[in-house]
């Protein structure tokens, strides 16, 4: 079903519509997202850096994003940033430090000492 067909078939209901598809940019809007990215990450607007980055796709900024986080002692966060950029590197120290706290849980819970 195309977008067409399926916006008719919800005519009239308030619906909320998620789309996946990726617009193109040329380098130069690119370049200038990531300078102003960059900008709102050294002035501690790390949020505003993220959505950029991420709509950018930059590799470094996703990566020092993740840095961030994981400074800030949120992991599950560095790792997804990690992920994207794709920094195999970081992303396999924060999964193995996770495998290794998980590991601990469950011998934990089978000595009963949890």
């Amino acid at each position: 079903m195309n977008r067409a067909e399926l916006l008719e078939r919800f005519k009239g209901e308030a619906i909320f519509l998620k789309s996946c598809e990726k617009r193109p940019m040329d380098g130069r809007q690119k370049a200038q997202l990531n300078r102003k990215g960059n900008m709102l990450f050294n002035q501690g607007d790390v949020e505003s850096a993220r959505r950029i980055f991420i709509t950018t796709g930059y590799s470094d900024g996703l990566s020092r994003i993740g840095d961030y986080y994981r400074s800030k002692g949120r992991a599950i966060d560095a790792l997804r940033m990690y992920w994207l950029a794709p920094d195999k590197k970081k992303s396999a120290e924060i999964i193995m430090d996770l495998s290794f706290m998980v590991k601990n849980l469950i011998h934990e819970g089978e000595n009963g000492d949890g």
